[in-house]
């Protein structure tokens, strides 16, 4: 194994870059216990046992890896704040293999990438898992990643795994898009070319063409052994998964708004199908777009409003009377929330930024179990930001505003009124709202203020810059938002996930 030290002047070159090693050297950031086929193989650990290092950048993440004694030693990398292309640049090292525009894990073993704080961002940067094993992602949130385009990373993967990949555990994170193949976007979460031994659990998977692949291509069948359980897709083409040859194991997901097809099992594929809840969806079940045919066994599912297509030469819908047509023996222990209750267990528990909770086999959401190879010191759930207003005058007043599209009864006006019976909301568990002014206006804090019966129900945010894009914060739940002294005629605040539908009443912006 190469083998490098890293001597005290890379150190400090580390600290420039924004990364920060802390005094706990035998400390596992990740949470709870690992599930599905992750546990198999030998297990997933990540970099439990390892030092422990803060970042605050891409670079200071490729740093972080190409600090360690060899690729193998195990490492736990904290990341809080905005991942972007800005920050995230190559570096070189014996112990990694990294690039610019997109977080590395190439060649590399034992490494755990965890959200803390306010929350970690990977904005348009994907995460790229190649010639890896033994990696745990945790508490992340991944958005608009393009593969067409500017900028580009990743191949317009949020997450990809390629090329003898073996235990990767992914848990508790968003991925997002905000389109198809058209704009530029591929797919949320893809393994191809020999991964196995990967469980995604606890996430949401939004506004993409592609939810995900396991298999490029009819003749990529050395993927599989992959579990998705109590994760929400929604607003999704296709691909949730689509899954070419091996085995994979849905259960207690929640899929809403499948617009043309949802788990693809296709090309002598096997899927099993447990109590999950399938909502205003069409085609959820079977093979599509080919004539190799896959094979599923279902059992406990919810079919709550479904369209099938006619069975044709490329078609093999499973529904409307669905019924299995293979057998999937699963190798360890799992417990099955009721399918009923699947909606809301997964709208309480899958995404970054919500405490981490997991679902006891009752419907009832808990804290993560502990004692597990890869527990260690937790971080707690993310508490509200001050709800003390800034001094100064509110420059949302006699402003003007617009925004995502928005729920019946509510209004873009709403958030500037002065008045917190009323209110904007989103059309559906995110969105985004601006305050606009007729010439650059100087903010440097905001207020969001949510309507009563709806405190707490925003998660993850950012701060934009309307006329740039520019990401000026992100983070997680309301309240007051410090960043930067920017002169600009739009701030805008992109919600990226909720609890539920937000309600913002009040959109305050301040000079100081």
């Amino acid at each position: 194994m190469r083998r490098a030290l890293f001597p005290l002047a890379a150190a400090a070159a580390v600290a420039v870059i924004g990364a920060l090693v802390l005094a706990t050297p035998e400390a596992s950031a990740a949470v709870g216990g690992v599930t599905g086929y992750a546990t198999q193989n030998g297990g997933t650990t990540g970099g439990a046992g390892g030092q422990t290092v803060r970042a605050t950048t891409g670079t200071a993440i490729h740093a972080a890896l190409c600090g360690r004694a060899s690729s193998s030693t195990p490492i736990v990398i904290q990341v809080e704040g905005t991942i972007n292309h800005g920050n995230t640049t190559k570096v070189s090292g014996a112990s990694c293999n990294t690039a610019a525009g997109v977080i590395e894990l190439k060649q590399i073993s034992n490494v755990t990438i965890v959200g803390v704080g306010n929350g970690a961002v990977f904005d348009q940067v994907g995460i790229h898992i190649r010639e890896a094993s033994n990696i745990i992602i945790q508490n992340v949130t991944v958005q608009n990643v393009k593969k067409s385009g500017s900028p580009t990373s990743n191949g317009g993967d949020a997450i990809g795994m390629e090329s003898d990949v073996r235990n990767v555990w992914v848990d508790h994170v968003n991925l997002l898009a905000s389109g198809g193949e058209d704009a530029g976007f591929d797919g949320l979460f893809d393994m191809k070319d020999n991964t196995q031994y990967v469980t995604l659990s606890y996430s949401t998977l939004r506004n993409s063409g592609r939810g995900g692949l396991i298999g490029s291509s009819e003749s990529d069948r050395s993927n599989g052994f992959v579990t998705f359980h109590h994760n929400l897709y929604e607003n999704i083409d296709s691909r949730t998964p689509l899954l070419r040859g091996g085995i994979a194991h849905m259960y207690n997901n929640y899929y809403v708004s499948l617009n043309e097809s949802g788990i693809n099992s296709r090309a002598g594929a096997r899927a099993r199908v447990d109590n999950n809840y399938f909502k205003n969806s069409k085609d959820v079940l079977g093979t599509f777009y080919t004539s190799e045919a896959g094979t599923w066994q279902v059992s406990g599912n919810i079919f709550d409003n479904v369209t099938w297509s006619a069975p044709g030469d490329d078609t093999n819908p499973a529904g409307p009377n669905v019924t299995s047509n293979t057998t999937v023996s699963i190798p360890y222990a799992f417990t099955l929330d009721g399918a009923s209750c699947v909606p809301s267990v997964v709208a309480a528990t899958a995404g970054a930024n919500r405490g981490l909770q997991v679902s006891n086999g009752s419907c009832s959401p808990t804290n993560p179990p502990s004692g597990n190879p890869t527990s260690g010191p937790t971080t707690p759930p993310p508490t509200s930001n001050p709800t003390t207003p800034p001094s100064g005058t509110n420059l949302s007043i006699g402003a003007g505003s617009d925004g995502s599209s928005k729920a019946s009864g509510t209004s873009y006006g709403n958030v500037r009124d002065g008045d917190m019976a009323t209110y904007w909301s989103p059309a559906g568990a995110t969105g985004s709202i601006s305050i606009k002014w007729g010439s650059a206006t100087s903010v440097s804090r905001i207020n969001i203020r949510e309507a009563s019966g709806a405190v707490g129900s925003i998660g993850s945010w950012r701060v934009l810059n309307g006329d740039t894009g520019a990401v000026l914060a992100s983070g997680s739940r309301a309240g007051v938002i410090t960043f930067t002294r920017t002169s600009a005629k739009k701030i805008t605040l992109d919600i990226t996930s909720s609890s539920g539908t937000p309600r913002v009443a009040e959109f305050e912006t301040y000079a100081s």
